[in-house]
């Protein structure tokens, strides 16, 4: 049984804490920003292919006591690193946090990288190479006070970055975010989904990929572990076919997105051939204004403008109230939901919020407003 931290957003760790738990994970354990988690291989390369709202999953290898920088060279040279990398294997570190006298995350992933090479030195004769683009083995150092934690990553590239993705706007929404949204929302593939600002289309795509209980890993080239020395390619080939054989051929509600700008309605329609569902997400290039619902009743979820980004503060205080005239006079029976880094902005929708959930995009704090429309 292997010990994992499953990194995530600020404010998701229950969502990505109870997202494990269904994936199958034992002992699962919210920390901040990350989850903790227990389980076996099969596990780890199975979070990694269906897991919709976490970043990276970390297998813990040591943790120690750090206070200073000659005892994190002394104790990475205690590891036997010929267990996990050759000298002929690439390699990366990884950094973060830190403390008095480690304060300095790139002397930090420097220390442990020269431990390792002057072990692979002395062993071999030879050293791995650095590649911080690709590496094989990526190992990921993180400093807390005076304890230190190390790890392999996974996943490599973070897991948010799923590949069906190549068009994107000017503030895309993290795809590992828009899941979670789903989440919050409590909606599921019964209930008619509408984002009616949609942008590249991450939303709906979300939606759709959750619906269609399509694994958002199928996407990606590569991940971090298929360059390890005890990779199970037989292991990985077996549950990336039961996840394709777990796919479901249609939806049972309708999802669609629209926006004003065919520009980047055409950059969705890319993302969701990607996806292999352009035939099923529908995409409408529709003013606010004229917006009507598709269905009696169902979700709205919206990620408009809010300033830090995309627009300006006084000027999108008109669209936040159009967008609160809109729900309120041609939505009855749906439940919106708006996500808002603005507390202002949001006072100009005009409906009184039936719940308030706070959450990060990004490094922004912001709110997910529910509204529920009578």
């Amino acid at each position: 049984m292997n010990q994992y931290f499953a990194t995530v957003a600020r404010g998701l760790e229950s969502i990505a804490a109870k997202e494990l738990e269904r994936l199958g994970a034992r002992d699962v354990r919210p920390d901040f920003t990350g989850v903790h988690f227990s389980g076996d291989r099969t596990l780890m390369y199975r979070v990694n292919l269906l897991a919709r709202t976490i970043f990276r999953v970390l297998v813990i290898l040591k943790e120690f006591p750090c206070p200073d920088a000659k005892i994190l060279y002394q104790e990475i040279q205690n590891i036997r690193w010929e267990h996990y990398l050759q000298p002929n294997n690439s390699l990366a570190v990884n950094a973060t946090g830190g403390n008095s006298k480690l304060n300095h995350n790139h002397f930090t992933a420097l220390q442990v990288k020269n431990a390792i090479i002057d072990q692979q030195r002395q062993k071999f004769g030879q050293r791995s190479s650095v590649n911080t683009e690709n590496p094989d083995i990526l190992i990921n150092v993180h400093i807390h006070q005076n304890h230190c934690i190390l790890s392999l990553d996974s996943s490599g590239a973070s897991l948010h970055r799923r590949g069906y993705r190549p068009a994107m706007g000017l503030a895309p929404l993290k795809e590992t975010l828009a899941a979670a949204l789903l989440e919050l929302a409590e909606w599921d593939a019964t209930i008619p989904l509408l984002d009616p600002m949609c942008g590249s289309g991450t939303i709906p795509l979300e939606a759709s990929l959750n619906a269609l209980n399509i694994a958002p890993g199928l996407f990606r080239k590569r991940f971090g572990f298929e360059g390890w020395q005890d990779f199970d390619q037989t292991l990985w080939e077996e549950l990336i076919e039961e996840a394709k054989n777990y796919k479901l051929p249609a939806l049972k509600a309708p999802i669609t997105g629209s926006d004003r700008n065919s520009d980047i309605l055409n950059q969705a329609c890319i993302n969701a051939k990607q996806c292999g569902v352009e035939q099923m997400v529908k995409f409408t290039q529709t003013e606010l204004s004229t917006l009507e619902p598709i269905t009696d009743n169902g979700i709205i979820i919206c990620n408009p403008p809010y300033g830090e980004r995309l627009g300006n503060v006084r000027e999108l205080g008109d669209l936040y109230k159009l967008l609160g005239d809109v729900f309120k006079q041609r939505f009855k029976g749906w439940t919106a939901f708006i996500l808002t880094g603005n507390k202002e902005l949001a006072k100009r929708v005009g409906l009184k919020a039936a719940h308030r959930i706070p959450v990060y995009n990004g490094s922004i704090p912001c709110t997910f407003l529910k509204y529920e429309l009578y």
